[in-house]
């Protein structure tokens, strides 16, 4: 972000999206401002994006880019936010003309994991019998895992942390295990619900993942 933020400007618009996640996220980076330009107010404006919209479809067959990103970047486009805050893994390879990074905060750990249904006795994948259900939607980890795991099946889930976790542990569903990025779990403080952390050698995280990534227009300086 710059640190020539204009003195006029006492209060600053930062899109979010929605999720419990999302907002703990641009509360975290706004708390970071403060320290900075202690004088300045910021006022979160909750934005839905198509990816938020669309849940009754896999992520991979929605067939749009930017799925958790566009409509913020529209609004930052616009004026009506100063900037917006993402997780750095769902940012395209190429940002919309005359938008930058402005800063990525510092990396929380880029693994997966993987959250049991509670209850279950498993401590990892390689407890979990044949034929188990375990939800992602990510084509990444299912790709690597089902090579990893051939007896396991991969399925789709989709829907924001609080609601992948109430399908898994719904005693009817179909689920016996979740993979999820390490730092929105420890983010939400469910840390105690990580059964196993993948390493590299077995699931390669995803670009960026674990930073934080504040996006603003690159005419603001």
């Amino acid at each position: 972000m710059p640190s020539d933020i204009s003195p006029d400007m006492t209060t600053m618009k930062v899109g979010s999206r929605k999720s419990q996640l999302a907002l703990y996220q641009t509360r975290f980076v706004i708390s970071e401002l403060k320290k900075i330009f202690s004088s300045h107010e910021f006022e979160i404006v909750e934005m839905s994006t198509l990816g938020d919209n669309v849940l009754d479809k896999a992520l991979s067959k929605i067939g749009e880019k930017s799925l958790f990103t566009k409509e913020l970047e529209v609004a930052l486009e616009k004026g009506e936010v100063d900037f917006v805050v993402h997780s750095m893994k769902d940012l395209p390879t190429t940002l919309p003309p005359g938008m930058v990074i402005g800063a990525v905060l510092e990396r929380e750990d880029p693994r997966d994991a993987v959250i049991i249904k509670s209850g279950s006795t498993a401590k990892c994948l390689a407890d979990l019998p044949n034929g188990s259900v375990i939800g992602t939607s990510s084509l990444r980890r299912a790709a690597q895992l089902r090579a990893a795991y051939p007896t396991l099946e991969f399925q789709d889930v989709r829907g924001n942390l609080n609601t992948r976790l109430r399908k898994l542990d719904d005693p009817v569903g179909p689920y016996s295990a979740l993979i999820l990025a390490v730092a929105g779990v420890s983010r939400l403080g469910w840390s105690d619900r990580i059964s196993q952390y993948l390493e590299g050698d077995l699931c390669m995280h995803a670009v960026g993942q674990g930073a934080l990534a504040v996006e603003c227009r690159d005419e603001d300086r």
